[in-house]
């Protein structure tokens, strides 16, 4: 799950069968402004471990910033955030990612990026994009991430293209995914 939202309050709340204060979340009441599938428009609140050893996550709740934000569905329908997942400023993105986030990133879910910690490495299917932000640049927001994306090409294959409008339907070739 994917969504662009304000945080407009926070609160700590418990599981109602526990006294545990390591079981307490921070429940953030969120005003969406976009999302990746129709649920996402029924969500209110996404909860957080209060503890960020717990992998909670601190967002500013003064309504001020908004967040690209990724998540998971819970099975009581819930909508969790942490540390593993997606937390960025909105204005923090580069124009490339909020252009891909519109156009491209979507044509790559049927692919799968794998890093490169240590050299050599390469990937081992046509369904991956070799991701080495983290060795060339010792960063997890390097050039890859800020201005490529990973998508699937009509080959059935998936490369790296950097950002920018969809490519005119009439006039797709093989340099284009």
């Amino acid at each position: 799950m994917l969504i662009r939202a304000k945080v407009s309050g926070e609160k700590i709340v418990s599981p109602s069968n526990s006294s545990s204060p390591y079981l307490k979340m921070i429940q953030y009441e969120i005003k969406l402004i976009k999302g990746s599938f129709e649920k996402v428009k029924d969500i209110q609140y996404m909860y957080t471990p209060v503890f960020s050893s717990l992998c909670g996550v601190k967002l500013d709740s003064s309504n001020k910033v908004q967040y690209l934000l990724s998540g998971n569905m819970l099975s009581d329908g819930k909508v969790s955030v942490g540390l593993c997942d997606l937390v960025e400023p909105w204005d923090n993105l580069s124009m490339s990612q909020k252009k891909n986030l519109n156009y491209r990133y979507q044509s790559g879910c049927d692919c799968r990026i794998a890093t490169c910690n240590s050299v050599p490495c390469a990937t081992t299917e046509d369904g991956e994009c070799l991701w080495t932000d983290w060795l060339l640049d010792n960063s997890l927001s390097g050039e890859q991430a800020r201005h490529f994306a990973c998508v699937k090409r009509t080959d059935g294959s998936c490369s790296w293209y950097r950002g920018g409008p969809p490519p005119d339907k009439d006039f797709l070739d093989m340099s284009d995914p």
